[in-house]
């Protein structure tokens, strides 16, 4: 019987007999992967959460100045693309060379990766007040890099995501991220936010739906049936409504007309002939199915000639 043991940082051999050789291959191979996989992490989205990742790193500020820390903060802006509450600040200073930034620590912060198809495109949320160049370059633990890439932001004083390519770096593998939020000379010190560092594409929402109207109902209180053409047909003025039910009666509440439509009117005929004149009751529903409302209302109608 053959078996690793572990032990601290050592690993050691035990064999008890020179049977099944192969086993100890087996477990070489998947010691060697558990190794691999171990220092073969990526720790993003960047999101400066306190669960997620950037808020706690050794982010390293260059060439700028006296280079004020970075610094995790609120969100100058939730009412944008970017609603996630902490963000990092970075104050690049008049006196900063152009291509100031920070970077992060080698290994231990965001992990050593290797770029494939699932992790080239690489998206960083900005928000700047002034239209410059952003810059991303990878770095390998022994700093040699392939340089940064360059995209410039288009909107000012609210959250723009930037994507860039990646592709090239198809195969490499890196343990650093460095980011340039201000890529240029700039005549006044800038504040800038960055968050979201290879997160997920942004998709705005859908717009949302056009207002619905309620359908509507108001009732006339006279007509004269004479057939002049003037005021001789009745129907309750119903707007945006998707059915009606509405009833008229005489004095002695007998129904004289009745209807499911809301197109349809009233000539003032009754049993063929026309209704003599006075007062007389309407009760009538509407209502819309898109809008889910219904109107129920009763008045009088004069018929006069």
């Amino acid at each position: 019987m053959s078996y690793y043991r572990i032990k601290g940082s050592h690993m050691f051999f035990v064999s008890f007999t020179t049977r099944n050789v192969y086993m100890d291959r087996i477990a070489s191979f998947a010691f060697a992967a558990f190794i691999g996989l171990s220092v073969s992490a990526q720790n993003a989205p960047i999101d400066f959460e306190p669960n997620g990742h950037g808020a706690n790193w050794n982010w390293k500020v260059f060439e700028n100045d006296y280079n004020p820390p970075l610094v995790v903060t609120q969100n100058p802006d939730t009412n944008g693309i970017n609603t996630s509450p902490n963000v990092a600040r970075f104050e690049a200073l008049q006196a900063g060379q152009p291509f100031v930034g920070c970077e992060s620590m080698h290994g231990t912060d965001i992990g050593t990766f290797t770029i494939d198809q699932d992790n080239y495109i690489i998206r960083i949320m900005v928000y700047k007040t002034a239209i410059s160049d952003v810059g991303i370059k990878l770095v390998r633990w022994d700093n040699w890099s392939l340089g940064e890439i360059k995209v410039a932001n288009t909107k000012t004083h609210e959250w723009e995501q930037l994507e860039f390519d990646f592709s090239a770096h198809i195969g490499l593998t890196y343990d650093q991220i460095v980011i340039f939020p201000d890529f240029t000379a700039r005549p006044a010190d800038r504040t800038i936010y960055f968050d979201n560092v290879w997160g997920g594409l942004y998709v705005a929402p859908p717009p949302p739906p056009p207002p619905v109207d309620s359908a509507t109902m108001t009732l006339p209180n006279f007509f004269s049936p004479n057939f002049d053409g003037v005021n001789d047909r009745y129907r309750p003025k119903m707007q945006h409504a998707d059915w009606a039910d509405w009833h008229i009666y005489n004095r002695w509440g007998q129904e004289v007309f009745s209807s499911e439509s809301t197109s349809e009117d009233w000539n003032g005929m009754f049993n063929g002939s026309v209704v003599s004149p006075g007062v007389y009751m309407i009760q009538a529903r509407c209502g819309s199915i898109t809008a889910g409302n219904t109107v129920e209302k009763q008045g009088v109608i004069h018929i006069a000639f």
